[in-house]
């Protein structure tokens, strides 16, 4: 069987919603990392953001054929690295072996809430 995935992901609407109770769900932005291979997938994760330097070589491990979500409101998910609320960012996802990543968004901030799914660019 074919292993699927790709080695660098690119995601350009990265903006963390308020931290506003409206309900039993917390608003929050989250990446996950799926790898298919049986062999551990070594990433790197950049930040750039439009008004500061990037945060640039956050270390995560995906284990063999597993996934892993982190949350982009979680310094302890993004190597210590605190993204601010309300802020546009991108990520770049760059990996040892081919991985498949999605970005999502759950918006609680009005009292009809959504989740946006945000399909990266691959290479």
């Amino acid at each position: 069987m074919k292993e699927g995935g790709k080695r660098t992901w690119y995601f350009a609407d990265g903006y963390l919603p308020d931290k506003i109770e409206n309900g039993p769900m917390e608003p929050h932005e989250a990446l996950m990392l799926f790898n298919t291979y049986a062999e551990e997938a070594k990433v790197v994760i950049d930040i750039y953001y439009s008004d500061r330097p990037p945060r640039k070589n956050i270390s995560v491990t995906v284990p063999g054929e597993r996934i892993i979500s982190l949350r982009m409101d979680k310094p302890s998910d993004m190597g210590g690295n605190e993204i601010p609320l309300l802020t546009q960012y991108a990520v770049r996802v760059s990996s040892s072996i081919p991985i498949v990543c999605q970005f999502g968004r759950l918006d609680t901030t009005q009292n009809a809430m959504s989740y946006y799914v945000g399909i990266g660019y691959a290479e």
